[in-house]
């Protein structure tokens, strides 16, 4: 049986076909890579209004904020490169997976591919208007986009995101089921991220209701880019150990 679970038998002659394994040892790399990075610099862009803010908040309708470009938007051009990487690790995985799996991964892909398009677009929308929009006073509407607020468009699609992506953690774990003690603890990671992130909307929700501001936002968002980081590290030992047993023909 191949890595795909599909016969090997009648290919003699056949150059072998590149191993899923190889992309996804280098997209399990460089998303954990990226996402440690634009961690990083998100830690750098302290919060001036919402929940978290620590004093000397900015308030509605959060015109005054373009000095804060460009410290607390460098990090949105790597969420995308993030959300791109992530993509490009769950197709790896729905590759990798076993045949009776791959109902569960192709949904995780399906959800991964909604969490990006809706990340990617809000973090374009948001590096590429608002800091030249409010150095050009046009600010018709602009509250209702701009990151700092904490009831606004940019924080919502957010959210929801970050949530799709729990969800898709959630779908990809059974492809780690009854495997290696390593696998078993990639599988763990996805579902308790999951649960962690469905639990706090929940409990968040119910103490706060609609002014729940960016409290579930960042509980989220530091739920899936530490999951990111550790089974990024955990998937690239995975997928390099199948190319070690696969030999020169995985490369």
């Amino acid at each position: 049986m191949t890595e795909n679970g599909s016969d090997s038998k009648g290919a003699a002659g056949r150059r072998p076909t590149p191993s899923p394994s190889r992309l996804g040892f280098y997209a399990a790399v460089l998303t954990a890579v990226i996402t440690t990075v634009t961690f990083g610099f998100a830690l750098m862009a302290i919060p001036i209004s919402g929940a978290n803010c620590p004093g000397d908040c900015v308030e509605y309708p959060y015109l005054e904020t373009v000095s804060q470009y460009p410290r607390d938007f460098l990090w949105m051009p790597l969420g995308i490169v993030l959300v791109l990487a992530y993509v490009t690790l769950m197709a790896s995985i729905h590759r990798y997976a076993p045949q009776q799996k791959r109902a569960y991964s192709q949904i995780a892909l399906s959800l991964a591919l909604i969490s990006a398009a809706i990340l990617a677009a809000d973090y374009y929308v948001q590096f590429s208007v608002i800091p030249v929009s409010l150095l050009n006073g046009e600010t018709e509407g602009l509250p209702l986009l701009i990151q700092y607020n904490p009831h606004g468009v940019f924080l919502a699609l957010e959210e929801l995101g970050y949530l799709v992506m729990s969800l898709s953690f959630a779908f990809i774990a059974p492809v780690f089921a009854n495997r290696s003690r390593l696998e078993s603890a990639v599988r763990w990671i996805f579902v308790a991220a999951a649960v962690l992130s469905v639990v706090s909307l929940v409990v968040i929700s119910g103490i706060y209701g609609l002014e729940r501001q960016d409290r579930f936002e960042v509980i989220v968002i530091s739920v899936d880019w530490l999951t990111l980081i550790a089974n990024g590290v955990l998937l690239s030992i995975v997928f390099r150990r199948r190319l070690r047993e696969r030999g020169s023909d995985g490369w």
